[in-house]
């Protein structure tokens, strides 16, 4: 044990972009431990209220040599990094990343690994769950495995505002008073508000040394996803919910339709769907005995929804299941300007003088999307959307994180965010199925002569010929589509700056 360190550890975070682990930081550094966040992008984490507490490193899992770095003078290493649904080849990724995790941890001198699994049902051999179960229970063994006393924390459904399974049974249930649904709404699970998950991260990082084991963690109620989305309606305020399960939903066949009614996108929803065919419940709850509960917790189910839709209407989401980036969708940054020797790069630049003070201006650029649509032609954003689901891409319904304030690695409807200069630049990069690579910028400036400008550049990096193909293809509409954004947004500016003015009417 290093000096000092039982009372102050220093804790590892991996996948601090992501849902969990962009929670997790401010709770350890709330007990009083030191922290350093490992993030393939850190520059994705610069916005975060917690960012100048916590030391942040450059590094990816599946990389040694940025793992060996990051691993230095730590005690308590977290893995909360998944290949959810990341094509083919993820489970051999994950076990990769795994064993070089385990093997620096041991090479380090780390006290001990936590790890944040899925909890397995009870009887069913590994062959046949699905891939991505399989994979997590694979990532735990090996980890177990690694030398290093290891806490693998196996949970269920975590309810809490932003997290893919809340999100899931949030629009199911909302959107459709009268469901046709896979037979696994009558699966039973044991939810665990994200509250507590937390709460048992944190203290494993005090675990007695000889600890290596596997936890079930869940909450105290054990539920159908019927009866989830039955109490969901009745704490939401919404009248009852007629559920009809039919037997010919594959997962396959429940991804695509929980794709096409909610915001999560294949990638993510058949995993999900996957784990529901078996039932999975607590078989212990041996984590009290080194972590016990606090009165009130584990939070009922019913509390943790109350407490996610709070969230969720006062707009107060600290991280949403689309922080991390959706599985396949791209991360290069912009290419530098202007002598960039990478090939063609198409640009559509808008530029408007705006009746309106560079403040008015920039506060109309960082509330765009989400329920304020793009400023131009909807029926085409839409279409747009509607064409990115159906290609299996995050479509429009991502929405925002929060209604009026963007920070860098925010995910915005098919878009994120890759830079913000405040009340000057918002830098946007696609996540949609694209055959390339797109950004869109917008500036708020002044001018020499002291007026407002409004700067607007789409930028296309094509990938093959088809992506030479699409810029030509679509160029036709994009007098409609960036010219009526440019247009809008300065006039959605101006009227602003009039309302805001006293004594003036527009």
């Amino acid at each position: 044990m290093r000096e000092g360190d039982e009372r102050n550890p220093r804790c590892l975070v991996t996948g601090a972009t992501g849902y969990i682990g962009g929670r997790l930081v401010p709770e350890l550094l709330a007990a009083g431990h030191r922290v350093r966040a490992l993030a393939r992008s850190p520059a994705a984490l610069r916005d975060h209220p917690w960012a100048g507490r916590a030391e942040v490193v450059r590094g990816d899992v599946t990389d040694a040599a940025s793992v060996r770095d990051a691993m230095r003078d730590v005690d308590v290493a977290y893995y909360l990094v998944h290949a959810l649904g990341g094509g083919s080849g993820f489970e051999r990724r994950d076990r990769e990343a795994a064993r070089i995790f385990g093997e620096e941890a041991r090479a380090a001198g780390v006290r001990r690994i936590v790890y944040l699994g899925g909890l397995t049902p009870e009887g069913v051999p590994v062959r046949e769950l699905s891939p991505h179960l399989r994979s997590r229970a694979e990532v735990g063994d090996i980890l177990l495995r690694s030398g290093v006393p290891t806490a693998v924390l196996r949970a269920a459904v975590v309810i809490g505002s932003g997290s893919a399974s809340f999100e899931m049974l949030r629009y199911l249930t909302e959107r459709l008073p009268v469901m046709v649904t896979p037979s696994w709404v009558g699966t039973r699970v044991q939810p665990i508000a994200v509250r507590d998950v937390l709460r048992y991260l944190v203290g494993s990082a005090g675990l007695p040394g000889e600890v290596n084991r596997t936890f079930d963690i869940g909450g105290p109620d054990r539920l159908t996803y019927r009866d989830m989305m039955h109490r969901y309606a009745r704490v939401a305020g919404l009248p009852h919910r007629l559920v009809l399960p039919v037997p010919m939903l594959t997962p396959g066949l429940s991804s695509q339709w929980i794709g096409l009614v909610t915001p999560v996108p294949r990638a993510i929803a058949r995993p999900l769907a996957e784990s529901l065919r078996h039932e999975v419940v607590c078989r212990e709850s041996d984590i009290e005995r080194y972590v016990p509960s606090p009165p009130g917790h584990p939070l009922p189910f019913d509390t943790a929804l109350a407490y996610a839709l709070r969230r969720v209407r006062e707009a107060d989401v600290a991280t949403r299941w689309s922080s991390a980036s959706t599985p396949g969708a791209p991360s290069d940054p912009l290419p530098t300007d202007p002598g960039w020797a990478g090939g063609s790069l198409y640009t559509d630049r808008r530029e408007l003088t705006v009746d309106a003070s560079p403040t008015a201006l920039w506060r109309v650029i960082e509330g765009i999307g989400g329920d304020n649509g793009w400023y131009s032609f909807p029926l085409a954003w839409a279409v747009r959307g509607w064409l990115d689901r159906l290609a299996g891409g995050v479509g429009l319904r991502r929405g925002r994180r929060d209604a009026a304030r963007l920070r860098v690695g925010d995910s915005l409807d098919f878009w994120r965010v890759e830079e913000i200069e405040p009340r000057r630049l918002l830098r946007l990069r696609a996540e949609m199925k694209l055959p390339g690579l797109a950004w869109l910028e917008m500036y708020a400036e002044q001018s020499p002569d002291g007026r407002t400008r409004y700067r607007q550049r789409a930028l296309f990096h094509p990938r093959g010929l088809l992506g030479h193909a699409y810029w030509w293809s679509v160029s036709p509409f994009h007098a409609v589509v960036f010219g009526g954004m440019a247009r809008n947004i300065a006039r959605t500016a101006a009227r602003t700056s009039v309302r805001e003015q006293p004594g003036r009417t527009e």
